[in-house]
């Protein structure tokens, strides 16, 4: 064996070795390499692939895509770099992992670099597979993760409602944006009437099954762009957007008569309720949300000193 074959020969012993997928392809993106790892995870052999397009064996490649792509391989022989954030995978691999990872795919980080003839000129360029799917999966799995422990820091556990922290949040940034606006919102402020008896008849397992029943006819009665917590205890707030009082005390009646033909069952018992709500639209004139909100709370005041399972809606003194 010549020197050029030995060396031909370590040359493809090292790329069938690596566990990286090498592919060279000409201009006209015909294959004229095809590794190992290609070999293994396309199940398909070099002898039925080499000399023939790329793109007739992967449809799944955008081929205008790709040609773009390598442009400034020719022109400007600079290497390109393609990362599984951009685009999850180049060729469209099995995850090669446990049926537990979770993957349907492998995912890929991909270089391309030009290949420079003897005459200078850059006629064929190789392109580089590299199996990161652990990273990729990692990676995903925090930002899953994440995100559910922001929505869990939102969340009521019980209720399901935005809990009092965020609420807040979210209540001072619909108050600056009412006094931007020209158009009116209004806040409700509601409760359970004698909760403390359902809880001592019934026992806080039975209190907790009516906190949800409550929560449940709120989501019923609000829309997606209004604002609704659960304030603390049986207490609950809601912020109705774009809607005056006249509208708002329709949503209000809407809940205290569903409340009022409710029955939550718990135990072979049922257990029958009522709410009050005290309604305020926003004025200019409140200083902070606090102030909105308290207003709010003294309608809701008002209508259990006046006989419960009603509304009341705050008046300017």
């Amino acid at each position: 064996m010549d020197a050029f074959a030995l060396k031909q020969s370590i040359t493809n012993e090292l790329i069938n070795a690596i566990d990286v997928g090498v592919v060279v392809l000409d201009s006209d993106f015909c294959v004229e390499v095809w590794n190992q790892f290609m070999e293994n995870h396309a199940s398909i052999k070099p002898a039925d692939i080499v000399g023939q397009s790329l793109f007739s064996h992967f449809p799944e490649i955008d081929e205008g895509w790709l040609r773009q792509k390598s442009v400034p391989i020719f022109n400007l022989r600079s290497p390109v770099f393609i990362i599984w954030e951009q685009r999850q995978y180049l060729f469209k691999f099995g995850a090669n992992r446990p049926v537990t990872c979770g993957a349907h795919h492998m995912y890929q980080n991909v270089t391309m670099f030009p290949i420079i003839g003897d005459n200078g000129e850059v006629s064929r360029f190789c392109i580089m597979v590299y199996d990161v799917t652990d990273q990729a999966l990692s990676k995903l799995g925090m930002s899953r993760l994440n995100d559910e422990l922001k929505v869990a820091s939102r969340i009521d556990g019980l209720t399901g409602l935005f809990n009092r922290r965020y609420w807040q949040e979210r209540f001072e940034q619909a108050y600056k944006l009412a006094k931007r606006r020209e158009k009116p919102s209004t806040a409700l402020m509601l409760d359970i009437d004698h909760f403390k008896k359902v809880n001592d008849t019934y026992g806080h397992q039975a209190g907790d099954s009516v906190i949800q029943s409550l929560a449940h006819l709120i989501k019923r009665c609000v829309r997606e762009t209004d604002l609704a917590g659960r304030y603390g205890g049986e207490e609950f707030a809601v912020i109705l957007t774009d809607s005056a009082v006249d509208n708002a005390v329709t949503v209000a009646e809407r809940l205290r008569r569903l409340a009022e033909h409710s029955q939550v069952e718990h135990e072979g018992q049922i257990i029958k309720f009522n709410i009050s709500v005290g309604l305020a639209e926003f004025s200019p004139l409140c200083d902070s949300p606090m102030e909105w909100l308290e207003r709010a709370d003294q309608a809701l005041y008002q209508a259990k000193q006046t006989g419960r399972n009603k509304y009341c809606v705050w008046q300017e003194q």
